[in-house]
């Protein structure tokens, strides 16, 4: 006859098996801590026991890294530490005593050496990749609001768990290791990234694989992005797609429904540096896209991406004024005009003008919109900047804006951003107002084009006097 069971133990008034040894009671116990009143009165001695069983199953898992022929039997071991950790995971919901009293037994280490050894076996079955996943949900949730737990994790599992985690082919491993990453990063551990940067780049890997999914996001948006210093050395490392998915997050970023903070401004000051000096010096890279054999051509690409973020930058008034004083930015910017306008006209591609009309939201290519997006940078960094006003007119930029304006598939509302460049360059400026109107007296400037972009040069006197028209724009 087999020997009676132990009595069973209590947990706050509810009946617990006891002493904790096998699969039934450690199910039992998870189950109990899902609710907050057993959480708030379990004793230190049941996580030393979960903890002992965690270590005893641990052995087989080593066992298995020196010989692969032991993965196999591996079945009840990995039940014990799935429900290990599942215990431990609940046990930690919204509880700083369990958290505490669980980190002090050093818990924390023997997780993160035990998912090392699993990412060790490289096995993809099931049983291990759920051991896998409710091990990093444990680290999660025991780092949670606890900065005492968020030091432990870190310095145990950074960088190798970071490492080991981010890039997985399994997308929950990727999601809850991005948990635990966005938990325990403040500003001190931000500097540590900037010298392990392939973390930070499996981040942004991560976005690009899972976009739905919110933990990689919420690091570059609520980290990553508030430490331009990171950001430059990230942007010198990363390939050109990254790059790409970095700058859709800063666009994203500036035109959020929540306005800059004063915190964020000087941060993204900052990167606009960056993002100026950057376009300065590779802008020219974007003609590659007038080859074939060059159309997807990844750094042209991601240069156009950086003039994307230039518009949305310049049209914050926070970051405006600094931008518009930024050495060879506006020079660049219209020489660059002037010569894809030139390209688009002498031969057929990319850059030329394309009058077919094509459905609502159909981009073809990424670069479609460029010389709409440089007339608007234009007239974004001439907005109530006489200095800019003048120097446009000096490197004959007004002519080439109003040449550039005509009907064009690959450059959606361009006669809306000639308009206001326009408007822009002749505000509180006669020089340019006289310059336009003497251009449509000289037919430099097709009185039919101006009206098109909203004005029209009415004759007093002596004088041409360049004015607004009260028509809305022609598409």
């Amino acid at each position: 006859m087999a020997a009676p069971r132990p009595p069973p133990g209590r947990l706050s008034g509810v009946m617990v098996p006891a002493p904790i040894q096998d699969l039934e009671a450690l199910r039992a116990l998870t189950a109990l801590f899902k609710e907050q009143r057993n959480r708030e009165t379990a004793p230190r001695t049941i996580f030393q026991r979960v903890l002992d069983i965690l270590k005893k199953s641990s052995h087989a898992i080593e066992l298995a890294c020196r010989d692969p022929s032991q993965v196999e039997h591996l079945a009840s071991s990995l039940q014990l530490i799935t429900e290990c950790f599942r215990c431990l995971r609940n046990a930690c919901i919204e509880c700083s005593v369990n958290q505490n009293s669980i980190r002090n037994l050093d818990t924390i280490g023997v997780a993160v050496d035990l998912i090392l050894l699993f990412r060790e076996l490289r096995v993809e079955q099931e049983s291990l990749l759920t051991a896998f996943r409710c091990g990093l949900q444990f680290l999660g949730n025991i780092a949670s609001r606890n900065e005492d737990s968020q030091s432990i994790v870190w310095m145990h599992a950074f960088p190798e768990l970071f490492l080991s985690c981010l890039n997985h082919p399994d997308k929950k491993i990727v999601a809850y290791s991005s948990m635990i990453l966005f938990t325990s990063l403040n500003s001190e551990r931000m500097k540590e990234l900037e010298e392990n940067l392939n973390i930070a780049i499996d981040v942004i890997e991560a976005h690009q694989k899972q976009p739905e999914s919110e933990w990689p996001f919420l690091i570059i948006t609520d980290h990553f992005l508030k430490s331009p210093e990171l950001v430059k050395v990230m942007y010198a490392k990363m390939s050109n797609q990254e790059r790409v998915t970095l700058l859709d997050l800063m666009i994203a970023k500036i035109m959020g429904d929540e306005p800059l903070s004063k915190d964020e401004i000087p941060v993204f000051l900052s990167h606009a540096e960056l993002i100026a000096s950057t376009f300065v010096d590779q802008c020219k890279t974007v003609l590659k896209l007038t080859s074939e054999q060059h159309a997807e051509d990844e750094e042209a690409l991601a240069t156009i991406r950086l003039l994307d973020v230039l518009c949305e930058m310049t049209a914050n008034t926070d970051l405006l004024g600094y931008l518009q004083v930024f050495p060879g930015l506006l020079e660049r910017v219209i020489e660059l005009l002037r010569v894809v306008h030139a390209a688009g006209s002498d031969t057929m591609n990319i850059f030329s003008t394309c009058a077919r009309m094509k459905a609502e939201g159909d981009v073809s290519h990424m670069a479609e919109g460029f010389k709409s997006h440089l007339i608007r940078l234009i007239g974004n960094l001439c907005y109530k900047n006489k200095d800019n006003q003048d120097k446009v007119n000096e490197l004959d930029g007004i002519a080439l804006i109003l040449d550039s304006c005509s009907i064009d598939d690959k450059n959606p509302f361009l006669t809306q951003w000639v308009v206001l460049a326009i408007r822009n360059l002749t505000e509180d400026n006669s020089q340019n107002q006289d310059l336009i109107a003497k251009m449509e007296e000289q037919g430099l400037a097709d009185a039919s084009l101006l009206k098109k972009v909203g004005f029209e040069v009415e004759k007093r006197g002596d004088k041409l006097i360049l004015k607004s028209t009260s028509d809305t724009p022609q598409l």
